[in-house]
């Protein structure tokens, strides 16, 4: 495995011009013999930064990210960042769901960087590579060390997850929205518990997802949800269309927006394969519906985005919007990555 991209001691590259792997304290992996962390290998890293910039020609609605984790225990079968792990050569498929790079001092670098003069207090995204709440975060808190510099800086944020450990950190959340702009968004794409055991396998129930919306409107922290993904043949028709925006629109969500599976490559050759275990007579229909690529074909997308518009009208919620910061200056132009290093790309589910 290659770590040197991620830790703070870079190592050096050997005589075959490859990069080295690091020294054995440089990455410190761990293992815990309790039912929710079992068959789950830790590797604990010291990371060089903690703001990730997104690219200029990505479609992303936000400019930088922070991701404390790589690799995630929700092992949804379509999740797009499992090609990320190829990066540090591991395993895309079991591997990321198994195999979780913990970014250790992960709080301490936010707030390093925050307190920067070179930081302008732009808008920060997280939950958009994997889970910052998946089980992992529960042994390691990570969360409430960024949130809480978050909150110090006054600088805008936004999370989205599939994870119900977000209400630990209630008061946190309180405790920012009362000095800038928080935006929070729970992912459920459908609420087909037949369908949710085998493509989420490791996340929460979509009707737990949902008590997470209820709880954190109930506590004045407006929630809007993330239709996401909508699968075709599996999770589109008409019927679970409705039953699921119905059931967004009874959890109190402010918002819902709706994002048809995309298969990019690692996630697409993972997916494909289950596919093919569980539903095989839908593996040509596929091939055909994403023969151009990663994305199901615009007047797909535009379908089920009328559909699921028109049924949040119906229901008394709309489509997501973003609001504008506080307490903060605006930004007159993009500033480069802290650390130097070249942007990566990052997407939504």
């Amino acid at each position: 495995m290659r770590w040197d991209n991620l830790a703070d001691n870079p190592a050096k590259t050997t005589k075959s011009g490859e990069a080295a792997l690091f020294a054995a304290d440089a990455v410190t992996t761990r293992t815990f013999d309790t039912p929710e962390f079992r068959g789950i290998t830790f590797h604990e890293v010291r990371a060089r930064s903690a703001l990730n910039r997104v690219p200029g020609a990505s479609r992303m609605p936000f400019e930088w990210t922070v991701n404390p984790y790589r690799g995630c225990s929700h092992a949804c079968v379509y999740c797009f960042a499992r090609k990320t792990h190829s990066y540090l050569d591991l395993d895309t498929g079991l591997g990321f769901d198994s195999q979780i790079v913990v970014k250790v001092n992960a709080p301490e670098l936010v707030r390093h960087e925050l307190a920067s003069p070179r930081w302008h207090g732009a808008h920060i995204a997280m939950g958009t590579n994997v889970d910052c709440y998946q089980r992992a975060e529960g042994r390691y808190r990570l969360m409430p060390g960024i949130l809480a510099a978050l909150r110090d800086h006054a600088n805008p944020f936004s999370i989205l997850t599939k994870g119900t450990l977000i209400l630990r950190d209630l008061e946190l959340l309180r405790q920012a929205a009362e000095v800038t702009e928080v935006g929070v968004s729970v992912s459920v794409g459908f609420v087909d518990p037949e369908l949710w055991r085998t493509v989420e396998p490791g996340t929460p129930s979509p009707e737990r997802r949902l008590d997470v919306v209820r709880a954190l409107s109930g506590h004045g922290i407006g929630c809007g949800v993330l239709m996401a993904p909508v699968i075709p043949f599996l999770g589109d028709r008409p019927e679970q269309l409705r039953a699921t925006v119905r059931a967004i629109a009874a959890a109190g969500a402010t918002s819902v927006t709706p994002l048809v599976l995309h298969l990019r490559p690692g996630a697409r050759e993972w997916f494909m394969e289950w596919l093919g275990r569980h539903h095989p007579r839908l593996v040509g229909r596929y091939e055909r519906l994403y023969a151009d690529g990663a994305y199901a074909p615009t007047w797909y997308q535009r379908r089920i985005t009328r559909h699921v518009h028109e049924l949040a009208t119906e229901y008394g919620i709309g489509p997501s919007r973003r609001g504008a910061s506080r307490a903060l200056p605006a930004r007159d132009e993009p500033q480069p990555p802290l650390d130097g290093s070249e942007p990566t790309q990052l997407t939504l589910l």
